[in-house]
């Protein structure tokens, strides 16, 4: 039992992970390019910051969805999985619309969209277990603080 556990928290903080390598597929590339020739808000941090930031984000999402799926089979679980599953991919497509495709005012439609998906994840993730949904409030409060960002550079530029 105890080792279905632990293989449960370290491959959901995979999955979790690997979402944030696909988007950095096309992230890495922009930060060497296109995005350090755009203008940004002052309150913008140094490119350094942001790896070190997601990788602990998306482990502490890792963690939470583990929480939920050891919970126990019911609709509520059903349906939260399926809503972090959403947003995960709109965390994803995020990166792809936002460095990807060099288009900061359609990324900060999609992110406003991701905002809520992470809300809704946390408030279904509550129902079920508190310490799960208080993991993911650090990523909504960076998601929050990335669509200011987002929303200053489409301004901006």
């Amino acid at each position: 039992m105890k080792n279905k556990k632990i293989l449960t928290y370290i491959g959901f903080i995979l999955v979790c992970q690997m979402a944030g390598i696909i988007g950095s597929l096309f992230t890495a590339p922009a930060v060497k390019g296109w995005y350090t020739t755009i203008n940004k808000s002052p309150l913008n941090p140094p490119s350094w910051v942001f790896a070190p930031v997601w990788t602990t984000l998306f482990i502490m999402m890792g963690v939470a969805v583990s929480i939920i799926w050891l919970s126990g089979k019911n609709e509520t679980r059903s349906k939260a999985l399926k809503v972090f599953f959403l947003q995960l991919f709109l965390n994803t497509l995020w990166s792809i619309i936002f460095f990807g495709l060099k288009n900061p005012p359609l990324a900060f439609i999609e992110i406003v969209v991701l905002w809520f998906a992470i809300l809704y994840t946390i408030i279904l993730f509550r129902k079920i277990d508190k310490k799960a949904s208080y993991l993911l409030i650090p990523y909504i409060l960076w998601v929050s603080f990335a669509s200011v960002l987002n929303l200053s550079i489409a301004i901006l530029n």
